[in-house]
């Protein structure tokens, strides 16, 4: 069954929310200055306005993939943009901290129900294996176009009014969502999904939110025992969840699902992905700022080819997936990749500036296609009942990856770091930075020479160790997609 032209305007509509949530994620940080000075946040709740957004969409992805199966992906789509565009209206108006908390808790939960909803709803339109691969190519621009845009829209509205019309942007495309959702995208849901169960519910956040906040924690602070527990706390409630699935004739979450060679391999694969990319960009982010020595706007631009190298990756993917086996496609994408990364290892000091925006592009363009691919073999290769479900899985694999490479790679950077620094030396190289600033010329030069070489190496080791790991993932995964793979026809009634 190919798309017509209603799938394709509806495919337009589906856009929207995609590219509106990018546009939330990137303006967020320039407008911080700025409500900072407005609503005068303690350091922990300017924190927590920065992150609950981030824990609640994470936290939800799972359980909101599956209530889309119950109730209708449309109908939970529509249920979502509405909420998103009120608690936008709250955000933008919010007269404390605690109330902008809130809204951007309100804006997590319902940002949850959007992502997982949209993807749903293109594998549901488009049952032609090449055209859903070209929406899902076109939908994933959407979002990097959005990161692209984000901090140029948002600078021009803080220069010229207040802060709160960056939240105040969602309105008019939410307005519109729901004014052309009924007209151009089909309802689906699955007529036998069941119940949802409410102790799942709450096992899954239960599980879901203590892991991802024990990942950044402990690669902001270490392995203290706070970190540790919690992340181990977040472990046995996700084990408790898995045995409990197995026990319902109608889980929340269908395990059969990960039966399927092709689902599987694909999950891991966009894993292993986002934690590379995850980890080395937080060390690129302070590298073009610390090292580099480049205003946090002027490291944004400088990130603007990375995102642009995405979007050709991602829409060329599916044309050569067409020619080509789409394994070997994503093989050679990665392999690509993992080039690009072994670019950063030639960044020396402040003059390594082009060797990092170079690698980022093609590590970006190379990747471009494990994000479009991986995605169709995820909602491909499972019933189409079953799509909610498996969109929620694709987008919380990579959440975990992105927080996993955080933790994991962040740590790896701190040990090299702090292994070759003075004893003395401040532990990380802002805290080197900012003892610098109160030394004479000499000494602080000095200072910041040996901090910022320190920090370099420690870039280089985590560069070789995540281009090794692409380069074996990249073939592991060429070899387990080449297999024979399970029908989705063999799971309806799993």
């Amino acid at each position: 069954m190919r798309a017509g032209r209603r799938e394709w305007l509806g495919l337009a509509v589906l856009a929207l929310p995609t590219l509106l949530l990018a546009l939330d994620m990137s303006v967020l940080h320039l407008a911080v200055p700025h409500l900072a000075a407005d609503l005068r946040p303690s350091s922990t709740e300017l924190l927590w306005i920065i992150d609950i957004y981030g824990f609640l969409i994470a936290g939800f992805l799972v359980t909101m993939g599956t209530v889309g199966d119950r109730i209708g992906r449309r109908k939970l789509l529509m249920i979502g943009g509405a909420a998103f565009g009120v608690a936008s209206i709250a955000a933008a108006f919010a007269t404390s901290p605690q109330m902008l908390i809130a809204a951007r808790a309100g804006l997590g939960i319902a940002g949850a129900t959007l992502m997982p909803s949209t993807l749903a709803l293109i594998s549901n339109m488009f049952q032609d294996a090449k055209q859903r691969g070209t929406a899902i190519a076109v939908w994933m621009s959407c979002f990097m176009g959005g990161m692209v845009i984000g901090p140029v829209v948002g600078g021009v509205l803080l220069e010229n009014f207040h802060w709160g019309t960056v939240f105040l942007m969602a309105v008019p495309v939410m307005v519109l969502l729901l004014v052309s959702a009924p007209k151009l995208l089909p309802e689906y849901k699955d007529a036998d999904a069941g119940k949802l169960d409410l102790a799942s519910v709450a096992l899954s956040l239960g599980a879901i939110l203590p892991v991802i906040y024990g990942l950044k924690e402990i690669a902001k602070d270490g392995l203290g025992l706070t970190n540790v527990v919690v992340l181990v706390a977040g472990l046995l409630v996700g084990t408790v969840f898995v045995r409990r699935q197995r026990t319902l004739a109608a889980p929340m979450l269908d395990l059969s699902l990960f039966k399927v060679r092709k689902f599987s391999a694909a999950l891991s694969i966009m894993l292993v992905g986002a934690t590379t990319m995850g980890g080395l960009f937080l060390l690129l982010s302070q590298y073009l700022q610390m090292v580099a020595g480049l205003t946090a706007a002027e490291a944004g631009l400088w990130l603007v080819p990375q995102a642009f190298a995405v979007v050709i990756g991602s829409l060329v993917a599916p044309k050569l997936a067409q020619r080509y086996r789409p394994e070997f496609v994503l093989g050679f994408g990665t392999l690509v990749a993992a080039g690009g990364i072994l670019l950063f290892t030639q960044a020396e000091g402040p003059g390594g500036l082009f060797a990092v925006v170079i690698g980022l592009s093609v590590a970006g363009f190379g990747m471009g296609p494990q994000g479009v691919l991986c995605t169709e073999m995820v909602v491909g290769s499972v019933p189409p009942q079953k799509a909610g479900a498996a969109s929620a899985m694709s987008e919380t694999s990579a959440e975990f990856g992105i927080a996993m490479g955080i933790a994991v790679f962040g740590s790896i950077g701190t040990a090299v770091y702090r292994g070759e620094v003075p004893a003395g030396t401040p532990d990380s190289l802002a805290g080197a930075l900012d003892a610098a600033a109160q030394l004479p010329g000499p000494a602080a030069e000095s200072l910041i020479s040996v901090a910022r070489d320190a920090f370099t190496s420690g870039l280089h080791t985590v560069a070789g160790i995540g281009a090794t790991i692409v380069v074996v993932f990249a073939v592991v995964g060429m070899v387990a997609l080449r297999k024979k793979t399970e029908k989705p026809e063999d799971l309806v009634n799993a």
